[in-house]
């Protein structure tokens, strides 16, 4: 049981939402997969593929799936399968959605099944001619044998320079058994550029 706190603790400073999730859901029949690594100065890792694929335009699915190691040679991971819902109109400046899912998270000798629930915010910014976003999206997590939970808070702002860059800087913070982790992370995300002579 000890290691698969510590994988709940390692999902909550590694884990990462794609760019516009949260709020915004994608539209019918358009999917998003991202594919990640992540390291942190004491060799702890996380290797993670985030998937979603918009059934209807009210109505978006969606898999998160990590593995995660750490300094000393363990190895867990967590899978969650989830779906998202509007909660009102779309065609407000303030966007809102409620996530369900259901999922496990495991390590050696161990599988703890969990549900999670999450509520997101999210809005298109300008400053001056640069177009961009803020999310807050916050989410509870139940271990389903153990009772333990894992309660997070994450916040985005994302600038887009151009066609092909975009600057994030998201805020990660978690309870985990009364304790409580925050990590920063700045992102450059790059966009390959579409050749249209082909």
């Amino acid at each position: 049981m000890r290691f698969c706190l510590c994988v709940l603790v390692m999902i909550c400073p590694l884990s990462s939402c794609p760019a516009q999730a949260g709020a915004w859901l994608r539209e019918k029949g358009a999917g998003f997969a991202s594919i990640s690594f992540a390291a942190t100065y004491f060799l702890d890792t996380e290797q993670k593929t985030y998937l979603e694929y918009g059934v209807r335009d009210d109505l978006t699915l969606g898999a998160d799936i990590a593995i995660i190691g750490d300094q000393f040679g363990n190895a867990g991971g967590y899978a969650t399968l989830f779906l998202r819902r509007p909660i009102g109109g779309t065609d407000s400046p303030h966007r809102w959605a409620y996530e369900l899912g259901v999922g496990a998270a495991w390590a050696p000798e161990i599988v703890t099944p969990y549900i999670k629930t999450g509520l997101s915010w999210g809005r298109g910014i300008q400053i001056r001619e640069t177009y961009g976003w803020v999310t807050v999206d916050a989410s509870v997590s139940w271990d389903l044998m153990y009772g333990a939970h894992v309660t997070k808070v994450d916040s985005t702002v994302g600038l887009t320079f151009n066609d092909t860059f975009a600057g994030m800087l998201q805020l990660y913070t978690a309870n985990v058994q009364n304790e409580n982790f925050a990590t920063i992370a700045p992102s450059l995300l790059i966009s390959p550029s579409k050749d249209d002579s082909a």
